[in-house]
Protein backbone atom coordinates (compact mmCIF):
# COMPACT_ATOMS: atom_id res chain seq x y z
CA UNK A 1 0.00 0.00 0.00
CA UNK A 2 1.47 3.33 -1.04
CA UNK A 3 -0.56 6.19 0.20
CA UNK A 4 0.21 10.27 -0.37
CA UNK A 5 -1.00 12.16 2.52
CA UNK A 6 -1.71 15.68 2.31
CA UNK A 7 -1.94 17.55 5.46
CA UNK A 8 -0.50 20.36 7.44
CA UNK A 9 -1.11 19.18 10.85
CA UNK A 10 1.11 17.24 12.37
CA UNK A 11 -1.13 15.54 15.56
CA UNK A 12 -3.83 14.26 12.19
CA UNK A 13 -0.58 13.39 10.43
CA UNK A 14 0.31 11.12 13.17
CA UNK A 15 -3.05 9.45 14.06
CA UNK A 16 -3.55 9.02 9.94
CA UNK A 17 -0.21 7.03 9.90
CA UNK A 18 -1.27 5.15 12.84
CA UNK A 19 -4.27 3.87 10.89
CA UNK A 20 -2.72 3.02 8.34
CA UNK A 21 0.93 0.81 10.19
CA UNK A 22 -1.92 -0.99 12.19
CA UNK A 23 -3.47 -1.62 9.11
CA UNK A 24 -1.19 -2.30 6.65
CA UNK A 25 2.07 -4.58 6.65
CA UNK A 26 4.88 -1.87 5.85
CA UNK A 27 2.75 0.75 4.31
CA UNK A 28 4.97 3.30 2.23
CA UNK A 29 3.55 6.70 3.19
CA UNK A 30 5.09 10.12 2.47
CA UNK A 31 3.56 13.59 3.33
CA UNK A 32 2.92 16.67 2.01
CA UNK A 33 2.80 19.93 4.07
CA UNK A 34 1.01 21.88 1.39
CA UNK A 35 1.76 25.21 4.11
CA UNK A 36 5.72 24.32 3.25
CA UNK A 37 5.52 22.67 0.46
CA UNK A 38 2.99 24.08 -1.98
CA UNK A 39 0.59 22.89 -4.39
CA UNK A 40 1.41 19.93 -5.82
CA UNK A 41 3.34 20.10 -9.07
CA UNK A 42 1.10 20.67 -12.47
CA UNK A 43 2.87 17.41 -14.27
CA UNK A 44 2.59 15.05 -11.39
CA UNK A 45 -0.11 12.42 -11.51
CA UNK A 46 0.66 10.82 -8.38
CA UNK A 47 0.03 7.30 -10.72
CA UNK A 48 2.75 5.75 -8.57
CA UNK A 49 0.36 5.87 -5.39
CA UNK A 50 -2.69 3.60 -4.24
CA UNK A 51 -4.60 6.34 -2.74
CA UNK A 52 -4.08 10.18 -1.59
CA UNK A 53 -5.35 11.22 1.69
CA UNK A 54 -6.58 15.11 1.07
CA UNK A 55 -7.26 17.10 4.40
CA UNK A 56 -10.30 19.66 4.21
CA UNK A 57 -8.82 22.71 3.72
CA UNK A 58 -4.98 22.42 2.97
CA UNK A 59 -2.73 25.56 3.58
CA UNK A 60 -5.64 27.28 4.59
CA UNK A 61 -7.52 26.79 0.84
CA UNK A 62 -10.48 24.89 0.09
CA UNK A 63 -9.81 20.84 -0.16
CA UNK A 64 -12.23 20.41 -3.04
CA UNK A 65 -10.74 23.03 -5.29
CA UNK A 66 -7.40 20.46 -4.96
CA UNK A 67 -9.84 17.82 -5.53
CA UNK A 68 -11.24 18.86 -8.42
CA UNK A 69 -7.36 19.66 -9.82
CA UNK A 70 -6.64 15.97 -8.64
CA UNK A 71 -9.04 14.61 -10.55
CA UNK A 72 -8.80 16.28 -13.94
CA UNK A 73 -5.23 14.99 -13.81
CA UNK A 74 -4.87 11.64 -15.40
CA UNK A 75 -4.08 8.37 -14.28
CA UNK A 76 -4.51 10.49 -10.54
CA UNK A 77 -5.34 7.88 -7.48
CA UNK A 78 -8.82 7.58 -5.84
CA UNK A 79 -9.16 10.20 -3.58
CA UNK A 80 -9.89 10.04 0.29
CA UNK A 81 -11.09 13.52 2.15
CA UNK A 82 -10.34 14.11 5.25
CA UNK A 83 -12.97 15.64 7.09
CA UNK A 84 -12.48 17.62 10.41
CA UNK A 85 -15.30 15.64 12.41
CA UNK A 86 -17.58 12.90 10.53
CA UNK A 87 -20.11 14.90 8.34
CA UNK A 88 -22.62 13.45 6.55
CA UNK A 89 -23.43 16.68 4.23
CA UNK A 90 -19.47 17.37 3.57
CA UNK A 91 -19.07 14.05 2.73
CA UNK A 92 -21.34 14.02 0.02
CA UNK A 93 -20.31 17.53 -1.30
CA UNK A 94 -16.53 15.82 -1.56
CA UNK A 95 -18.39 12.65 -3.25
CA UNK A 96 -20.07 14.71 -5.75
CA UNK A 97 -16.11 16.50 -6.50
CA UNK A 98 -15.23 12.98 -7.08
CA UNK A 99 -13.62 11.66 -3.82
CA UNK A 100 -14.20 8.01 -3.52
CA UNK A 101 -15.24 8.98 0.48
CA UNK A 102 -14.88 10.82 3.24
CA UNK A 103 -13.67 10.43 7.13
CA UNK A 104 -13.56 12.95 9.68
CA UNK A 105 -10.05 12.86 11.15
CA UNK A 106 -11.79 13.22 14.72
CA UNK A 107 -12.84 10.25 15.00
CA UNK A 108 -11.86 7.90 12.37
CA UNK A 109 -13.96 4.56 11.67
CA UNK A 110 -11.17 2.41 11.10
CA UNK A 111 -12.63 -0.62 9.89
CA UNK A 112 -14.54 1.68 6.70
CA UNK A 113 -11.45 3.63 6.54
CA UNK A 114 -8.94 0.34 6.01
CA UNK A 115 -11.71 -0.53 3.29
CA UNK A 116 -11.56 2.33 1.98
CA UNK A 117 -8.20 2.42 1.11
CA UNK A 118 -8.65 -1.42 0.02
CA UNK A 119 -10.90 -0.19 -2.37
CA UNK A 120 -8.64 2.67 -3.78
CA UNK A 121 -5.71 0.12 -4.68
CA UNK A 122 -8.07 -2.18 -6.22
CA UNK A 123 -9.25 0.73 -8.34
CA UNK A 124 -5.84 2.31 -8.99
CA UNK A 125 -4.14 -0.93 -9.58
CA UNK A 126 -7.16 -1.75 -12.16
CA UNK A 127 -6.96 1.78 -14.19
CA UNK A 128 -2.67 1.57 -14.11
CA UNK A 129 -3.48 -2.17 -15.73
CA UNK A 130 -5.75 -0.64 -18.27
CA UNK A 131 -3.38 2.00 -19.40
CA UNK A 132 -0.35 -0.02 -19.51
CA UNK A 133 -2.49 -2.34 -22.09
CA UNK A 134 -3.27 1.08 -24.27
CA UNK A 135 -2.05 2.36 -27.34
CA UNK A 136 -1.44 5.67 -25.46
CA UNK A 137 1.03 4.04 -22.86
CA UNK A 138 4.33 3.02 -25.45
CA UNK A 139 3.95 6.86 -26.34
CA UNK A 140 4.15 8.01 -22.67
CA UNK A 141 7.07 5.58 -21.80
CA UNK A 142 8.84 6.72 -24.33
CA UNK A 143 12.11 8.92 -24.28
CA UNK A 144 13.18 9.36 -27.76
CA UNK A 145 13.32 5.83 -29.42
CA UNK A 146 13.13 4.12 -25.89
CA UNK A 147 10.80 3.06 -24.12
CA UNK A 148 11.60 2.38 -20.12
CA UNK A 149 8.14 1.30 -19.08
CA UNK A 150 6.88 2.73 -15.47
CA UNK A 151 8.75 5.91 -16.19
CA UNK A 152 6.45 8.55 -18.41
CA UNK A 153 8.35 11.16 -20.25
CA UNK A 154 7.13 14.53 -19.49
CA UNK A 155 9.63 16.91 -21.50
CA UNK A 156 12.98 17.31 -22.08
CA UNK A 157 15.20 19.29 -20.23
CA UNK A 158 18.51 19.61 -21.57
CA UNK A 159 20.60 17.09 -24.56
CA UNK A 160 24.54 16.62 -24.76
CA UNK A 161 26.68 14.50 -26.80
CA UNK A 162 26.85 12.14 -24.37
CA UNK A 163 23.09 12.17 -22.87
CA UNK A 164 19.36 13.43 -23.34
CA UNK A 165 18.19 14.77 -19.91
CA UNK A 166 14.22 14.41 -19.12
CA UNK A 167 12.01 15.81 -16.69
CA UNK A 168 10.11 12.25 -16.08
CA UNK A 169 7.20 10.59 -13.28
CA UNK A 170 8.20 7.41 -11.53
CA UNK A 171 5.97 5.52 -10.80
CA UNK A 172 8.01 3.30 -8.80
CA UNK A 173 9.22 6.11 -7.36
CA UNK A 174 5.81 8.21 -7.39
CA UNK A 175 7.51 11.03 -7.60
CA UNK A 176 8.76 13.30 -10.20
CA UNK A 177 12.46 12.54 -11.39
CA UNK A 178 15.20 13.72 -13.91
CA UNK A 179 16.16 10.84 -15.99
CA UNK A 180 19.69 10.92 -17.93
CA UNK A 181 19.51 8.54 -20.59
CA UNK A 182 23.22 7.59 -22.00
CA UNK A 183 23.15 8.13 -26.35
CA UNK A 184 25.74 5.36 -26.46
CA UNK A 185 25.15 1.84 -26.77
CA UNK A 186 26.89 -0.73 -25.36
CA UNK A 187 30.49 -1.60 -27.80
CA UNK A 188 31.15 -5.77 -27.01
CA UNK A 189 34.31 -5.40 -28.20
CA UNK A 190 35.49 -2.65 -25.80
CA UNK A 191 37.18 -4.34 -22.63
CA UNK A 192 35.23 -1.77 -20.74
CA UNK A 193 33.11 0.79 -22.28
CA UNK A 194 31.47 3.98 -21.26
CA UNK A 195 28.40 2.54 -21.09
CA UNK A 196 29.50 0.07 -18.08
CA UNK A 197 31.68 2.75 -16.16
CA UNK A 198 28.23 4.92 -16.34
CA UNK A 199 26.52 2.12 -14.90
CA UNK A 200 29.16 1.42 -12.42
CA UNK A 201 29.73 5.10 -11.07
CA UNK A 202 26.29 6.22 -10.83
CA UNK A 203 25.66 2.57 -8.67
CA UNK A 204 28.18 4.08 -6.35
CA UNK A 205 26.76 7.16 -6.15
CA UNK A 206 23.48 5.70 -5.49
CA UNK A 207 25.15 3.62 -2.45
CA UNK A 208 26.03 7.18 -1.10
CA UNK A 209 23.76 8.00 1.54
CA UNK A 210 24.21 11.55 2.37
CA UNK A 211 21.61 14.47 2.64
CA UNK A 212 23.49 16.54 0.38
CA UNK A 213 24.22 13.90 -2.70
CA UNK A 214 21.68 13.77 -5.10
CA UNK A 215 19.47 10.63 -4.21
CA UNK A 216 19.60 7.96 -7.23
CA UNK A 217 15.81 5.93 -7.63
CA UNK A 218 16.86 3.67 -10.18
CA UNK A 219 19.34 2.49 -12.12
CA UNK A 220 19.23 0.36 -15.50
CA UNK A 221 18.71 -0.60 -18.71
CA UNK A 222 16.01 -0.05 -21.70
CA UNK A 223 16.66 -0.75 -25.55
CA UNK A 224 20.55 -1.69 -24.76
CA UNK A 225 20.66 1.99 -23.44
CA UNK A 226 21.70 3.38 -19.54
CA UNK A 227 19.76 5.21 -17.46
CA UNK A 228 19.37 6.55 -14.35
CA UNK A 229 16.37 8.30 -12.43
CA UNK A 230 17.39 10.93 -10.21
CA UNK A 231 15.62 13.56 -8.10
CA UNK A 232 14.34 16.53 -9.11
CA UNK A 233 14.67 19.76 -8.25
CA UNK A 234 11.90 22.19 -8.88
CA UNK A 235 13.63 25.23 -6.48
CA UNK A 236 16.49 25.02 -9.33
CA UNK A 237 20.57 25.85 -8.67
CA UNK A 238 22.55 28.09 -7.11
CA UNK A 239 23.52 30.33 -9.99
CA UNK A 240 19.79 31.50 -9.44
CA UNK A 241 20.56 32.15 -5.41
CA UNK A 242 23.35 34.04 -6.78
CA UNK A 243 21.68 36.45 -8.79
CA UNK A 244 19.15 37.29 -5.62
CA UNK A 245 22.80 37.96 -3.64
CA UNK A 246 23.81 35.59 -0.60
CA UNK A 247 24.57 36.58 2.72
CA UNK A 248 27.82 35.94 4.27
CA UNK A 249 26.57 33.36 6.80
CA UNK A 250 24.32 31.79 4.72
CA UNK A 251 27.56 31.40 1.92
CA UNK A 252 29.55 29.14 4.98
CA UNK A 253 26.83 27.29 5.74
CA UNK A 254 26.61 26.38 1.82
CA UNK A 255 29.90 25.97 1.69
CA UNK A 256 29.84 23.33 4.67
CA UNK A 257 27.11 21.67 3.05
CA UNK A 258 29.12 20.92 -0.30
CA UNK A 259 32.36 19.95 1.37
CA UNK A 260 30.32 17.31 3.39
CA UNK A 261 28.71 16.20 0.41
CA UNK A 262 32.33 16.11 -1.04
CA UNK A 263 33.46 14.40 1.70
CA UNK A 264 31.31 11.42 1.52
CA UNK A 265 31.71 10.78 -2.26
CA UNK A 266 35.76 11.36 -2.06
CA UNK A 267 35.18 8.71 0.71
CA UNK A 268 33.18 6.13 -1.72
CA UNK A 269 36.35 6.79 -4.49
CA UNK A 270 34.05 9.36 -7.21
CA UNK A 271 35.88 12.82 -7.79
CA UNK A 272 33.29 15.69 -8.98
CA UNK A 273 35.53 17.08 -11.53
CA UNK A 274 32.75 19.84 -12.37
CA UNK A 275 31.82 21.43 -9.05
CA UNK A 276 30.22 25.16 -10.03
CA UNK A 277 26.76 27.08 -9.22
CA UNK A 278 24.76 25.36 -12.14
CA UNK A 279 25.55 21.65 -10.34
CA UNK A 280 24.91 22.59 -6.91
CA UNK A 281 20.93 22.32 -6.82
CA UNK A 282 18.72 24.02 -4.33
CA UNK A 283 15.90 22.28 -2.29
CA UNK A 284 12.77 23.32 -1.14
CA UNK A 285 14.40 23.35 2.23
CA UNK A 286 17.12 25.60 1.61
CA UNK A 287 19.18 22.91 1.79
CA UNK A 288 21.72 21.90 -1.26
CA UNK A 289 22.26 18.90 -2.90
CA UNK A 290 25.55 18.39 -5.68
CA UNK A 291 24.75 16.47 -8.83
CA UNK A 292 26.74 15.27 -12.30
CA UNK A 293 29.91 13.55 -10.98
CA UNK A 294 33.00 12.45 -12.15
CA UNK A 295 32.55 10.62 -14.62
CA UNK A 296 29.51 11.59 -16.39
CA UNK A 297 31.54 15.01 -16.52
CA UNK A 298 34.77 13.36 -17.81
CA UNK A 299 32.76 11.61 -20.98
CA UNK A 300 31.14 14.87 -21.82
CA UNK A 301 34.88 16.64 -21.84
CA UNK A 302 35.86 14.29 -24.05
CA UNK A 303 32.98 14.23 -26.33
CA UNK A 304 33.84 18.06 -26.38
CA UNK A 305 37.02 17.79 -27.58
CA UNK A 306 37.83 19.18 -30.94
CA UNK A 307 40.44 17.74 -33.13
CA UNK A 308 42.63 20.61 -32.29
CA UNK A 309 42.10 19.79 -28.41
CA UNK A 310 40.22 22.64 -27.64
CA UNK A 311 37.72 21.80 -24.68
CA UNK A 312 34.34 23.61 -24.79
CA UNK A 313 32.78 24.75 -21.53
CA UNK A 314 33.66 27.05 -18.36
CA UNK A 315 37.25 26.48 -17.17
CA UNK A 316 36.08 29.85 -14.48
CA UNK A 317 36.11 26.78 -11.73
CA UNK A 318 38.90 24.32 -12.41
CA UNK A 319 42.18 24.02 -10.56
CA UNK A 320 45.23 24.66 -12.09
CA UNK A 321 46.04 21.08 -12.18
CA UNK A 322 42.60 20.33 -14.26
CA UNK A 323 43.35 22.91 -16.20
CA UNK A 324 46.24 22.06 -18.06
CA UNK A 325 45.36 18.55 -17.80
CA UNK A 326 47.50 16.92 -14.67
CA UNK A 327 46.00 14.21 -13.20
CA UNK A 328 43.48 15.59 -10.10
CA UNK A 329 42.53 14.16 -7.16
CA UNK A 330 40.33 15.53 -4.10
CA UNK A 331 42.26 18.72 -3.64
CA UNK A 332 41.17 19.76 -7.27
CA UNK A 333 37.38 19.59 -5.96
CA UNK A 334 38.22 21.59 -2.79
CA UNK A 335 40.00 24.63 -5.00
CA UNK A 336 36.49 24.17 -6.96
CA UNK A 337 34.38 24.58 -3.80
CA UNK A 338 36.85 27.72 -2.99
CA UNK A 339 35.73 29.62 -6.41
CA UNK A 340 32.53 29.41 -5.46
CA UNK A 341 32.83 30.48 -2.00
CA UNK A 342 34.28 33.59 -3.68
CA UNK A 343 31.52 34.15 -5.73
CA UNK A 344 29.07 33.22 -2.97
CA UNK A 345 30.51 36.39 -0.50
CA UNK A 346 31.54 38.75 -3.45
CA UNK A 347 29.16 38.11 -6.24
CA UNK A 348 32.10 37.74 -8.82
CA UNK A 349 34.42 35.33 -10.22
CA UNK A 350 38.19 35.52 -8.26
CA UNK A 351 39.72 34.90 -11.91
CA UNK A 352 38.02 36.62 -15.13
CA UNK A 353 40.11 36.51 -18.47
CA UNK A 354 38.77 37.11 -22.57
CA UNK A 355 39.83 33.51 -23.46
CA UNK A 356 39.12 30.22 -22.00
CA UNK A 357 42.93 29.84 -22.15
CA UNK A 358 43.72 32.66 -19.72
CA UNK A 359 41.30 32.06 -17.61
CA UNK A 360 42.63 28.98 -16.90
CA UNK A 361 46.86 30.74 -16.64
CA UNK A 362 45.20 32.96 -14.19
CA UNK A 363 44.20 29.92 -12.38
CA UNK A 364 47.84 29.16 -11.91
CA UNK A 365 49.69 32.42 -11.95
CA UNK A 366 47.52 35.15 -10.69
CA UNK A 367 47.77 35.98 -7.28
CA UNK A 368 44.81 34.69 -4.92
CA UNK A 369 42.04 37.53 -4.49
CA UNK A 370 41.74 39.45 -1.63
CA UNK A 371 38.40 39.68 0.04
CA UNK A 372 36.91 43.17 1.05
CA UNK A 373 37.72 44.23 4.52
CA UNK A 374 34.21 42.94 6.01
CA UNK A 375 34.73 39.81 4.75
CA UNK A 376 38.33 39.63 6.14
CA UNK A 377 37.71 37.06 8.38
CA UNK A 378 37.13 34.59 6.04
CA UNK A 379 40.52 35.05 4.09
CA UNK A 380 42.01 32.65 5.79
CA UNK A 381 39.65 29.61 5.08
CA UNK A 382 39.39 31.06 1.45
CA UNK A 383 43.36 30.80 0.88
CA UNK A 384 43.73 26.95 1.95
CA UNK A 385 40.87 26.67 -0.71
CA UNK A 386 42.67 28.21 -3.41
CA UNK A 387 46.06 27.56 -3.19
CA UNK A 388 48.25 26.99 -6.70
CA UNK A 389 49.69 24.04 -5.77
CA UNK A 390 47.68 20.92 -4.41
CA UNK A 391 49.99 20.39 -1.09
CA UNK A 392 48.60 23.94 -0.30
CA UNK A 393 45.00 23.31 0.56
CA UNK A 394 42.70 21.35 2.66
CA UNK A 395 44.07 18.03 2.34
CA UNK A 396 40.45 16.75 2.76
CA UNK A 397 36.83 17.92 2.36
CA UNK A 398 36.53 16.33 6.10
CA UNK A 399 39.48 19.15 7.07
CA UNK A 400 37.75 21.85 5.31
CA UNK A 401 34.21 21.22 7.16
CA UNK A 402 36.04 21.11 10.62
CA UNK A 403 37.98 24.30 9.88
CA UNK A 404 34.78 25.67 8.83
CA UNK A 405 33.10 24.09 11.99
CA UNK A 406 35.78 26.06 13.90
CA UNK A 407 34.54 29.67 12.78
CA UNK A 408 31.48 29.01 14.82
CA UNK A 409 28.62 31.39 13.75
CA UNK A 410 30.69 32.41 10.52
CA UNK A 411 30.32 35.90 11.42
CA UNK A 412 33.67 38.07 11.58
CA UNK A 413 35.02 38.85 14.84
Amino acid sequence: MRVLLIDDDPTHRKLVRQHLLTAFDAPVIVEHEPRAQGKLPAEFSAAGYDAVLLDHAPAGASGLEWLDDARARPLFPPVVFLLPAPDEAAAAEALAHGALGAVGKSKIDHRAFVQLLRDAETQQRRALAAFRASPAAEQAYKFGPTVIKGLRCIRTLASSAISNVYLAESERAARLVVLKLLRQVPDVSEKQSTFDRFLQEYEIIRNVQHPNVVEIYELGVADDHAFIAMEFFPAGDLRARLRRGIRPPDALELLRQMAAALDAIHAAGILHRDLKPGNVMMRADGTIALIDFGLAKQLSLEAEITATGEIFGTPYYMSPEQGHGREVDPRSDIYSLGVIFFEMLTGKKPFLAPTPMAVIYKHSHAPIPQLPPELAAWQGLLERMLGKEPADRFQSAGELVRAIDALGTGRPG
